[in-house]
């Protein structure tokens, strides 16, 4: 998933979704960014002028939440490689080099390991449960863990400067959360979200009943719109994604789909459709969607408007 501020005089995100690159509009500021806990097998930020030293380390924190269990996070520009770069950036060496000091601190705070700096990149990674982290704390000096459990909320909902605590484990090699599938398997198993009861209402049973439902459907929408199996349809949306079912029937076709989660929806899936492979986010739609016009080839709609008929 790609994200950008929205700019007239270089549309980033416009661009992409042009290209068949799933990206929407967005920012780091104040709310957490709309998607869940665990979500992201990796987070990359190339010249992305946020300040990740500043605000107590808000946004890296942001970033950790979510980050999955063993995540790569990749910094690519300011001020990684400052030694040779501070004059084109306008900046002194001394400012450059605090601002690397204060980024690779909070990373040591987050339990972060710094996996490689070459060239113009530095790699860190997030540990694969809190064990080790919990155990081998500076209380002085490290980051609290944030007291409740509403880790996956994130519509409307503000950043923090607590670490989101992954599930516990039993020993220091197990993955927090489940270990999950390589890909593609991981789109058609049962999700660890659902194995361990963490979703109210959905069962391994629901879920496989589920993808059957959507498999059926997908080969009728195939009958009726031929195209959707030969790339003519490429960004595909669908308003009200459940547990991900519409997108992994499409996944022979050459196209990918937004699933979205509307907020205050139960249960609450989202987390199932990462954990899936696929990528999605959550959304009121009293509200404009977060991307430019005429950016979708085909969007779906399950149940979606039933949802909002008393508002």
């Amino acid at each position: 998933m790609s994200f950008a501020p929205r700019d007239s005089h270089e549309a980033q995100v416009q661009f992409a979704l042009e290209r068949g690159v799933p990206a929407m509009i967005g920012v780091m500021a104040t709310d957490r960014i709309p998607y869940p806990a665990r979500a992201f097998d990796m987070a990359h930020c190339s010249r992305c002028l946020i300040p990740w030293n500043k605000l107590d380390g808000l946004y890296l924190v942001e970033v950790d939440r979510v980050l999955r269990p063993g995540g790569y996070w990749i910094l690519s520009g300011p001020p990684i490689r400052w030694k040779k770069h501070y004059k084109g950036w306008q900046r002194t060496e001394e400012d450059l080099k605090q601002e690397q000091d204060e980024i690779e601190d909070l990373a040591k705070r987050l339990c972060w390991k710094k996996v490689v700096e070459k060239d113009d990149l530095a790699v860190w990674q997030k540990p694969i449960n809190h064990m080790e982290c919990a155990n081998n704390r500076n209380a002085d000096e490290a980051l609290q863990f944030c007291n409740n459990s509403d880790v996956d909320s994130a519509w409307y909902k503000k950043m923090e400067t607590c670490i989101s605590p992954l599930p516990e484990v039993q020993t220091e090699e197990e993955v927090a959360g489940g270990a999950l599938e390589n890909w593609p398997q991981r789109a058609s198993a049962v999700p660890p979200r659902i194995t361990r009861g963490s979703v109210s209402g959905i069962t391994p049973e629901k879920f496989e009943e589920d993808n059957k439902l959507w498999a059926e459907r997908a080969d009728h929408y195939k009958k009726l719109i031929p195209p959707l199996a030969k790339g003519r349809y490429r960004n595909v949306m669908d308003m009200d994604a459940g547990m991900g079912g519409f997108a992994a029937a499409l996944m022979e076709y050459p196209l990918w789909v937004m699933n979205v989660v509307p907020s205050g929806s139960a249960p609450d899936a989202l987390g199932v459709i990462y954990e899936r492979g696929f990528i999605g986010t959550f959304h009121d739609w009293c509200e404009a969607f977060s991307t430019y016009p005429r950016t979708y080839d085909l969007i779906h709609a399950n149940k979606v408007f039933s949802f909002y008929h008393d508002r």
